[in-house]
């Protein structure tokens, strides 16, 4: 049986007992069935992940005693996904994804043919948490507030922003790619594809790099998957040697 691996943003410190965040009690006890005494993980960005012992248990809340540090905080690199919002099933399966893919920012925008307006980032967040408890990640993406496309470019801090630019002369990734290093994002955009003058915006722009995600035309949260392996196996953490 495998040990459950929990996320707390708290100081995590060995000889430490700490408050199960909203929702983990019920998921021990009435999800996965463990109780007091059994072993659990704990982790986070800050200081890594732990050993623990479940010491209380009850319908709505826990506590837990911290052991030997297990893994020391690593730096995570910096992949960042801009996607056009999608509607609510898409949008939980795609960042589940992205979280298992390393991304480590999802920002959620909206264009001229977005098929959603609104994204619930509370519920993204808990989404992205399982996911990383899931994937073995000491860190959980961030999950920003929906923002108009114009409005985040606007502010863009210069890392390079690979666009998919599906019906169009970009090159492929594998060559738009070349030269790509940490940090680095990807932009994918609604299903219906960018305005022209969404593209020519974005063309003007010093750090997009267009990119072609293949011959196919791709549901927009297959595109943001395929375009995120692409970029790790071909610039990012799936170019080391101790990558799975």
């Amino acid at each position: 049986m495998s040990i459950p691996r929990l996320h707390l943003d708290d100081t995590l410190a060995e000889g430490a007992e700490l408050e199960a965040a909203p929702g983990q009690a019920h998921h021990v006890g009435t999800v996965l069935r463990r109780g007091v005494g059994d072993p659990v993980r704990v982790f986070n960005a800050r200081e890594g992940e732990f050993a623990a012992t479940i010491a209380h248990l009850r319908k709505d809340r826990a506590r837990f005693v911290l052991g030997a540090r297990l893994r020391p905080p690593a730096p995570e690199p910096e992949l960042r996904l801009l996607i056009a919002a999608l509607k609510r099933d898409a949008m939980d399966w795609l960042v589940e994804k992205a979280t298992e893919l390393g991304a480590t920012r999802i920002q959620p925008v909206t264009t001229r043919r977005s098929v959603a307006e609104r994204a619930n980032t509370q519920r993204l967040s808990a989404i992205a948490r399982a996911a990383a408890e899931q994937c073995e990640r000491l860190g959980v993406p961030e999950i920003a507030e929906i923002t108009p496309l114009h409005r985040v470019l606007d502010g863009w801090d210069g890392a390079k922003l690979v666009v998919a630019m599906e019906r169009s002369a970009a090159p492929p990734i594998r060559l738009a790619a070349t030269g790509l290093s940490y940090p680095m994002c990807l932009l994918v955009g609604p299903e219906g594809g960018f305005e022209g003058a969404e593209l020519d915006d974005l063309r003007r722009r010093a750090f997009v790099v267009p990119a072609a995600l293949g011959p196919r035309i791709l549901r927009a949260e297959t595109a943001a998957v395929a375009g995120l392996a692409a970029l790790q196996a071909l610039a990012g953490d799936w170019t080391e040697s101790s990558a799975g």
